[in-house]
């Protein structure tokens, strides 16, 4: 008898994980294949696809299970998982994050938010939404986001057994970090408690998502002719906004002595400046605020900063646009004149 809920045409259960890197998808999504088949004997195989290799960029990993005697020769990117895992929820503006995904499909996600202000954001008309606060887990335990979506994971996929994957977590730390296994097991425990269920009736006959994989803009057949750079060689337009890891500064004018010493460590030139005069009359830059735009959210500046004018705080969607203020350039992307 088959342990797996569910199976595609293939023999296969697969799940996807979204998420940027520094987050750990990609070790989640070995431990988790490997938990499965030498926990309870399945088959499984797992890979990982990513762009530069560096935090902030997007990040998918892959995870298929199937029955013992079932061979895994497919070794492609999943497109129609039956769980996807997202990790941040930036991504939301780059990324479809459910495409493909089953019409019984689950999605779970690390947020604070209510399941319909998710659900809306994710366009999804029914399936399973779970909720967890990944991310105050790790805050708290001094840990990852990846083992507290692992152990939410583990309580969406109820075939699998969680003890299998608490061995595997103190196989993986014990070595090298042993001061990290005991906090990843609370994290896990805690992901595997906290986490929320919402269900939205799948009606009869519905269909899943639909999945297009992205195509090239500029390939031999649409590059322009002679090879023209259509967009400038410059960064205005950049959004580094989806490299934050949940955190970006706060700042309060009223604390503010316009030092500069925030401005001389951010590495993105966030800081928004303008010409003013002091209480003397005489002629001094003030700081107006931070575009987000450019925020990767490393904090550099918060450390930096000798008042209280400056300060970590848990980023909330619609904040950073609340509260930017935009850089005033004196050329925009079309062009120097």
């Amino acid at each position: 008898m088959s342990i797996l809920p569910q199976k595609n045409d293939l023999g296969f259960f697969e799940i996807r994980l979204e998420s940027i890197g520094g987050l750990g998808a990609n070790l989640a999504g070995k431990m988790l294949a490997e938990a499965a088949v030498l926990g309870l004997g399945l088959n499984g195989s797992n890979f990982s696809s990513y762009g530069s290799e560096k935090k902030g960029s997007p990040v998918k990993s892959f995870i298929r299970f199937c029955e013992p005697g079932t061979p895994i020769r497919d070794h492609s990117p999943i497109e129609q998982p039956h769980i996807v895992g997202v990790f941040h929820e930036a991504l939301y503006k780059t990324i479809d994050v459910v495409a493909g995904l089953n019409a019984d499909g689950i999605v779970l996600v690390n947020t604070t938010r209510d399941f319909d202000e998710v659900k809306k954001d994710l366009k999804l008309e029914y399936g399973t939404l779970a909720i967890v606060d990944a991310l105050a887990i790790a805050v708290e335990e001094k840990t990852k986001v990846n083992t507290a979506m692992l152990g939410a994971l583990y309580r969406i996929c109820d075939f699998l057994n969680p003890d299998n994957m608490r061995a595997v977590i103190r196989k993986t730390f014990e070595k090298k970090y042993p001061h990290l296994v005991e906090p990843n097991l609370r994290t896990f425990n805690r992901g595997y408690s906290e986490v929320q269920f919402k269900e939205y009736k799948v009606p009869e006959g519905a269909e899943g998502k639909s999945f297009s994989r992205p195509q090239t803009r500029l390939g031999y057949l649409t590059q322009e002719l002679g090879g023209v750079v259509t967009a400038m060689a410059n960064s205005i337009e950049k959004d580094l906004s989806g490299s934050r890891q949940g955190f970006l500064p706060e700042f309060k004018q009223e604390a503010c002595i316009n030092c500069a010493a925030c401005d001389n460590v951010c590495p993105d030139m966030c800081f928004v400046w303008e010409e003013g005069e002091d209480k003397r009359g005489r002629k001094q830059m003030f700081l107006k605020g931070i575009d987000y735009q450019y925020c990767k959210g490393c904090l550099k500046c918060v450390e930096a900063c000798p008042t209280e004018a400056l300060s970590d705080l848990r980023e909330m969607i619609g904040y950073a646009d609340e509260h930017r203020v935009k850089q005033n350039f004196p050329y925009m992307a079309g062009g120097i004149s």
